[in-house]
C-alpha cells in the first residue's frame, strides 16, 4: 500500500559514489544520476546524504562508519566495483541498491542501463543504413564499456561479420574530446591510403566531438564523407552544427528507478534480488547517412587527406 501510495517509508538516504560523481565537469552522467535521485526524492522529504567512495579498494572502515550511523536508514552505491564493499552492505541489512554497478555475490538489487544491448543497437542501426566498414572507438576503463563493446561484437557477428580489435578499434583512455581527437588524427594520418570506413562509432558525445574534429581538420565532412554515431547523446545534441545520431544512454530513469527498487525492498524485504537493465533510446539526427546497397565501399579521399 505504502508503493501504491507513493510514500517512501525512511527519511533519510545516504549516496556512495566516487568523487568525480560530485562535480559536473569530472563525470556529467554519475551527476545527472545524482541529480535524479534528488528529484525522485523531492516529494517524499527524504534528507539525502552523500559520502565519496572509491570505484576499487574502497576505504571499508568509512563504508561501515557511515553505514552504521543512526540516520542512515538506507543506502544506494553509485558506480562502486569494490566486491568487499558489496559484502559489507548486504551484512549491514539495511536496504541498498546498486546503480551501474554489479554485487556478483547476488545479495543485493541492482539497476544500470543494458550496456550490451545499447552497443549492440548502434552497430546493427549503422548495418541497417548499409555500412559495412566501420571504425569504432571506445574507452574501456571499466567493465560496462566492455560490455558495450562486447554488444558490438555480437552485432558483426550477426551479420557474418569479423571483429578484429586491431583493425576495428580505437581505444582511448578517457572520454574526453582532446585525447579521442588525438588518438583518431594520429589514426587517419596512419592509413596513408588504405580505404577509409564509411562510419565511425564512438563511445560517448564528448569523444563524438574530437572524432568529428579530427576528420574535419582533415578535410572530411560528416556525414557526407563520412558518418558518425555516439552511444550516449545527452551532453552534445550537436557537434560543429552537425545533429548527432545516437543511442541515449539511460541515465535520469536509473536514480527515480533505484527509488522505486528501495520502496520495493522496504516493503518485501524477503524478496529476491535480482538486476533491473534499463533499455536505451535510439534518437535518429543527421550525422549518419544510408550507404545505398551494391555500392560497397568508396574510399573518401579529399585533396590534402593523404601525403603526397
Amino acid at each position: 500500500q505504502g508503493l501504491a501510495a507513493g510514500r517512501l517509508l525512511l527519511n533519510n538516504l545516504l549516496v556512495f559514489a566516487p568523487q568525480r560523481a560530485f562535480d559536473e565537469r569530472s563525470d556529467i552522467f554519475y551527476y545527472r544520476v545524482i541529480q535524479s535521485i534528488n528529484n525522485a526524492l523531492a516529494a517524499h522529504e527524504v534528507r539525502l546524504r552523500y559520502c565519496a567512495l572509491d570505484e576499487n579498494d574502497s576505504d571499508a572502515n568509512l563504508f561501515l562508519a557511515r553505514m552504521n550511523e543512526a540516520e542512515t536508514q538506507a543506502a544506494v552505491l553509485l558506480g562502486i566495483d569494490d566486491p568487499h564493499i558489496h559484502g559489507l552492505a548486504a551484512d549491514v541489512g539495511k536496504p541498498c541498491v546498486l546503480i551501474n554497478c554489479r554485487d556478483e555475490g547476488m545479495r543485493l538489487p541492482s539497476i544500470a542501463p543494458d550496456h550490451r544491448l545499447i552497443g549492440q543497437c548502434a552497430a546493427r542501426y549503422l548495418f541497417d543504413m548499409g555500412h559495412r566498414a566501420v571504425m569504432n572507438v571506445m574507452c574501456l576503463r571499466r567493465y560496462t564499456m566492455e560490455l558495450r563493446l562486447g554488444g558490438i561484437q555480437e552485432a558483426w557477428r550477426a551479420r557474418n561479420l569479423r571483429f578484429t580489435a586491431s583493425r576495428d578499434l580505437i581505444s582511448v583512455a578517457n572520454f574526453s574530446a582532446r585525447e579521442t581527437e588525438e588518438q583518431v588524427g594520429a589514426w587517419l594520418d596512419a592509413l596513408q591510403g588504405r580505404p577509409m570506413p564509411t562510419a565511425f562509432l564512438v563511445g560517448g558525445d564528448f569523444m563524438a566531438a574530437g572524432t568529428v574534429s579530427a576528420l574535419q581538420k582533415r578535410g572530411l565532412r560528416v556525414p557526407q564523407d563520412v558518418s558518425v554515431m555516439s552511444i550516449d547523446g545527452f551532453n552534445l545534441a550537436a557537434i560543429q552544427e552537425v545533429p548527432l545520431t545516437a543511442v541515449h544512454v539511460p541515465r535520469d530513469e536509473l536514480g527515480s528507478e533505484a527509488v522505486h527498487l528501495l520502496q520495493q525492498r522496504q516493503l518485501r524485504p524477503e524478496a529476491p534480488h535480482g538486476s533491473l537493465l534499463l533499455h536505451g533510446t535510439l534518437v535518429v539526427r543527421d550525422s549518419v547517412r544510408r550507404i545505398r546497397p551494391g555500392k560497397g565501399h568508396t574510399a573518401v579521399e579529399p585533396q590534402g587527406l593523404y601525403d603526397d
